[in-house]
């Protein structure tokens, strides 16, 4: 990821009280005016390296947001951290972001220390990508947690954090990562009403997981109950591997009604659709 535009928020990576209750998420703090003190995360994505991590599929991460005010704009934006993505090569673990050390997570406190005006948390996670390809800044340690700088979101008016968003309703990102499914895995579909599929990239597991993987994908399409009108739901094995790189850095994403994340597909996305 690199600078997410969310309408009117990630609308995120989703309306706030009704997936605050589904998806877990914990509750960010958020001051409404800005600090006097310059916050200290505002030239952490200054040197990114541009880096490729392989032996995604289904490691579990978090990624933390600490939200300020951009001086020059004036506009709400968060810096995120993800606990997967810091080093080049095969990831090492499959658990980026142990229970015990997320449960242990003072939101308050690093809206403190960081001075900045909100802090909050997207996931726990599992990537389903095989591989990425992104930036990669400065790494923080958040309780035991290391995460690097992987983006700046651009919140829109919102100050409510990454648990306020509409299912279903496209937003965009500026990036310039790449991601990959090889041959031989199995992605997660949406086909919507306009002939467009959405593969999901990060698969929602909260503080208090409902359900396993396993049982997400043996339910199908039974288990959504706000999938929009002409929406389809399925699971496929890649006959050839799936490579997204959005055309102009410019890169459309969306969540569904279980906090879940989707990438569109197809032209100007990725080399195919699935």
């Amino acid at each position: 990821m690199s600078a997410m535009k969310i309408v009117p928020l990630m609308a995120a990576f989703l309306t706030a009280a009704v997936l605050a209750s589904c998806t877990q998420q914990t509750p960010p703090v958020v001051s409404q005016q800005p600090t006097s003190a310059e916050p200290k995360v505002l030239s952490d994505g200054v040197g990114a390296k541009y880096i490729r991590i392989e032996n995604m599929h289904r490691a579990r991460f978090i990624e933390i947001f600490l939200a300020y005010r951009d001086a020059k704009t004036g506009k709400l934006v968060a810096a995120c951290y993800n606990t997967a993505l810091m080093t080049s090569g095969k990831l090492a673990t499959k658990d980026t972001a142990p229970q015990k050390l997320v449960e242990g997570l003072d939101f308050a406190k690093m809206k403190q220390d960081y001075r900045v005006l909100g802090a909050s948390l997207n996931g726990p996670k599992l990537w389903l990508p095989d591989w990425t390809e992104i930036d990669s800044g400065v790494v923080r340690d958040f309780n035991g947690l290391k995460a690097a700088w992987v983006a700046t979101l651009d919140m829109g008016d919102n100050a409510g954090g990454v648990s306020e968003s509409t299912p279903y309703k496209p937003m965009t990102i500026a990036r310039k990562s790449g991601l990959g499914y090889n041959k031989g895995t199995t992605v997660l579909l949406l086909d919507d009403a306009e002939g467009n599929t959405w593969v999901m990239k990060g698969f929602q597991q909260g503080l208090k997981p409902q359900y396993t993987y396993e049982e997400f994908v043996a339910a199908g399409q039974n288990q959504f109950k706000k999938l929009p009108a002409g929406w389809k739901f399925r699971v496929k094995t890649l006959e050839k591997d799936l490579i997204e790189k959005p055309e102009g850095g410019v890169a459309t994403i969306m969540p569904d009604e279980f906090f879940n994340v989707y990438d569109k597909t197809g032209p100007g996305m990725s080399n195919y659709k699935p």
